[in-house]
Order: structure tokens, then C-alpha cells, then sequence
């Protein structure tokens, strides 16, 4: 599994489109920034909790952690991440990334499969990278509970 130390790799996503392609360790150069995983857009705990939190929480976690910017990644395709994104107010505050073949947390070691929601996808996890190296990294004990990965228990904790 990922761990602290780690760099991230050089890998795409999408951000809205198939057409506009992220490299992830391009984007955390020379940044600190937060990113997040989740099982997939629309699922009810993800929709209820765990984006919520850190659309509410985003100005406070850049502000205290001097975090340039916060990234949610699913096993999803780009135009769904945009959708749930927008429904949910992301804009401005988190970067909604589709890692639509589950490429990025297969590498990550961050995957599972999850046969009644298509297969692989994501592990609920939120880590702090710095410059590309994960500085801290928080992982659901099973995956799919709603703990530590969770906006609130960044703040709570000022983990930095």
C-alpha cells in the first residue's frame, strides 16, 4: 500500500473531459496539496459525507495548511466527476479528477474491488502531498468506512 515517502506516480486523469489530460505528479510539483479518494461520484456516503466535508472545509484546510489545492479522485469517468462535482458546489474549491480505469489507485495500492458497484475501485483515503511525496496518509482500515479519511478529521487533528 501507499505510504508516507512515497512519490506519486507519473500518470494521467481527467478533469472534466477525456480530452483534458492531468499528469498528477506534474500537478503536485512544487505544491502542497491534499487529495482524496472515494468509492465513486453519486454513491450515497460519498455524496452525503465525504465530498461535502471538503467542499466545506477547503478554505480552512488551505488557509491553515497552506494547501494550494484539493483533489478528489474516483473510479469514474470524467464527465460524471464533472456533474457530481458541480452538484455539489466543488467549484473553485476541489478538483474533481477521473481515474476512469482505476490506473492511479491500482499503482497507489489504493484500490478494491467492488463487484456490486462495476469492480475496482477506489479505497476511501486522503493523504497530504508535498511536492509530489506523500507526506501523510490516511486509509480506511477496510476501505470503505468513513473515519479518518474524512475533511474533519484533518482539521481536527491539524494534520500537516
Amino acid at each position: 500500500m501507499a505510504k508516507v515517502g512515497d512519490r506519486l506516480p507519473s500518470m494521467v486523469l481527467f478533469e472534466d473531459s477525456p480530452e483534458n489530460e492531468i499528469n498528477i505528479r506534474e500537478l503536485a510539483a512544487n505544491k502542497k496539496i491534499i487529495i482524496f479518494g472515494v468509492h465513486g461520484a453519486f454513491t450515497p456516503d460519498c455524496s452525503k459525507i465525504h465530498l461535502p466535508g471538503f467542499v466545506v472545509s477547503a478554505n480552512f484546510l488551505k488557509s491553515i495548511l497552506n494547501i494550494h489545492e484539493i483533489i478528489c479522485i474516483s473510479v469514474n469517468d470524467p464527465f460524471v466527476m464533472s456533474v457530481w462535482g458541480e452538484e455539489h458546489g466543488a467549484g473553485g474549491k476541489i478538483r474533481m479528477l477521473a481515474d476512469p480505469s482505476g490506473d492511479f489507485v491500482k499503482v497507489m495500492d489504493l484500490a478494491m474491488d467492488l463487484p456490486t458497484l462495476g469492480g475496482v475501485r477506489s479505497k476511501r483515503f486522503s493523504m497530504i502531498v508535498g511536492d509530489t511525496k506523500v507526506l501523510k496518509l490516511n486509509v480506511e482500515p477496510g476501505g470503505a468506512e468513513l473515519g479518518c479519511s474524512l475533511a474533519q478529521n484533518i482539521v481536527k487533528n491539524r494534520i500537516n
